[in-house]
């Protein structure tokens, strides 16, 4: 699954390009199984407020982020969110993208996601054969 905030709707057309599983971040959303993290970055290079709630929640369950931003504002602000996230939680930054991206992120994110779960599945089944 991923799990998103959009604020200027950059994110959700992208995840709506991707058609994996998703669910828009919310104030009450606490999942149970895991999920990538997609957002965007808030002034310059800052994680939202929201984001930052919803990790509190749930980030043990996090495999990776993706982060939207925009490259104007330099290298050391782009993406920022993403680069904070992923320290902070010491998980993979799977993509920083440009504004809406283009099909080769979008491609990168498909194949990452379909990967980190495909060994999320084989752990499930490792688990199920021992009980």
């Amino acid at each position: 699954m991923i799990a998103f905030a959009s604020r200027t709707g950059n994110v959700k057309y992208i995840v709506s390009r991707l058609h994996l599983p998703a669910i828009e971040i919310a104030d009450d959303v606490k999942l149970a199984e895991p999920f990538l993290l997609f957002t965007y970055t808030d002034g310059l290079g800052d994680v939202p407020r929201a984001v930052t709630q919803f990790m509190d929640r749930n980030g043990a369950l996090c495999r990776g982020v993706i982060v939207s931003g925009n490259s104007n504002f330099g290298h050391r602000v782009f993406g920022g969110a993403g680069d904070a996230i992923a320290r902070q939680w010491r998980i993979p930054l799977v993509r920083k993208i440009d504004l809406r991206g283009f099909a080769e992120d979008y491609e990168e994110i498909r194949r990452y996601y379909e990967d980190c779960f495909r060994e999320e599945r084989k752990s499930d089944e490792v688990l199920l054969e021992v009980k």
